[in-house]
């Protein structure tokens, strides 16, 4: 079924229907598979679209710590907390703060 959901996002690809929402749909759908790297990319293409697309940030620096970039995911969650304090919204602002936070903590030892 996720395979079917993945298949009619990237066949919307190009259509009248794409845009930030549908790459962030994407993403979020390949990184719920377990393709981090295929939800990098979409990703990317959302907050090309729109750059002051907070959620699409904070899922963007999720999917680069999932795919073994942890300097991808801070830059991310740094750029994204920025976007979302812009915007104001303080949910999305306070999730990437946590997750910056943990990335940027020292492993145990």
């Amino acid at each position: 079924m996720e395979r079917d959901i993945i298949a009619s996002l990237r066949a919307q690809i190009g259509g009248p229907r794409d845009g930030a929402l549908l790459r962030f749909s994407l993403g979020n759908a390949l990184l719920g598979h377990g393709d981090a790297i295929g939800a990098v990319i979409a990703l990317r293409e959302a907050v090309a679209f729109d750059e002051h697309y907070s959620a699409a940030w904070k899922l963007l620096g999720r999917a680069l710590e999932a795919s073994g970039d942890p300097a991808g995911a801070i830059a991310a969650f740094e750029h994204g907390i920025g976007i979302a304090h812009a915007r104001g919204d303080q949910q999305a602002e306070k999730e990437m703060t946590v997750f910056l936070r943990r990335l940027r903590k020292p492993p145990a030892r």
